[in-house]
Formats: C-alpha cells, sequence, structure tokens
C-alpha cells in the first residue's frame, strides 16, 4: 500500500513522453487527502497535469468521508469494487512520484522506514484513477484520485 510520497524530480523522460511541461514544487511528505499532481487524457486526446485530492470520492458518493478509505485501489478488485468501478472503464491517470515510504515492522512498536525510487532519478509513475464528484449539498465538484497497487514483489 502507498501511504506517503514525494515529488522533486523534474520528470524529464515522462515530460519528453507526455508532451508536458512538469513544474511542479518539491514536496517530501505527501499524504493522504492532499491534492497531487495527475497526468490524464485530456479533452483534445493529448495529455495534461490537473490537481486531484487523493482519496477517490465516487460520482455517486453522498459525501466525501468515503475518499478515506479510498486512497488504494487494489490491482486485483479494482475492476469491480463499486467505488472503483466506473473510473477503472473510463478515467485513468499517471500519478507522478520521485520515491514512495513503506514500513517495516522491526518488533514490537518499532518500524523501520524506507524511502524506495528509481536508480536512475528519473522519477516513477504510479497507475491511478480518477473521478469527479458534486457534493449533493452544495453543487461544489471535487476531482479526487486513488493509486492502484499490487502485491509486493520480494525486493519490497
Amino acid at each position: 500500500m502507498c501511504g506517503r510520497f514525494a515529488i522533486y524530480t523534474p520528470f524529464r523522460r515522462l515530460g519528453q513522453q507526455l508532451g508536458l511541461d512538469f513544474d511542479f514544487p518539491p514536496r517530501y511528505n505527501i499524504a493522504p487527502t492532499q491534492n497531487i499532481p495527475i497526468v490524464r487524457l485530456a479533452a483534445d486526446g493529448g495529455f495534461e497535469v490537473a490537481e486531484a485530492h487523493w482519496g477517490l470520492i465516487p460520482f455517486w458518493a453522498k459525501d466525501r468521508k468515503i475518499g478515506y478509505s479510498t486512497i488504494n485501489a487494489r490491482a486485483e478488485t479494482v475492476a469491480e469494487k463499486p467505488a472503483f468501478r466506473a473510473a477503472f472503464k473510463h478515467r485513468r491517470c499517471i500519478i507522478p512520484a520521485s520515491g514512495l515510504y513503506e514500513w517495516q515492522d522491526v518488533g514490537g512498536k518499532q518500524k523501520q522506514h524506507w524511502f524506495i525510487t528509481d536508480t536512475e532519478g528519473d522519477g516513477l509513475g504510479f497507475a491511478g484513477l480518477w473521478e469527479r464528484w458534486a457534493d449533493p449539498a452544495t453543487g461544489e465538484t471535487l476531482e479526487s484520485c486513488t493509486i492502484i497497487v499490487g502485491p509486493a514483489n520480494d525486493l519490497v
């Protein structure tokens, strides 16, 4: 599961591949419920950078509280889970990251934290989903997202 990550690299390779210029201010401790940059398909068929609330709020949700439990979507079930099903079919995105934090239990209440990044310094692109939600009480719209996660490999 991804619970914290950082953005500080220029993402030159990803920017060149998608025809985008990334200019993100460095952020070293991004947490759920914060706004984060996402890369998605634009209306013209190209790509665009947008900002989304981390914690997907399905279009049908009555309020934003569900977003606390939807920061990650399991790859094994994302196509079937009601909270993610529509976004999985129609609203996929890339979430740029320089690296992510993981914690390892080392006994008792102690945990060892690790920062996982790529070896070349070009940054990572998490698979993600995004959704547009309208608050039924106010009509205010909010774009939100989730990170798709899979089982850890032997390295992690």
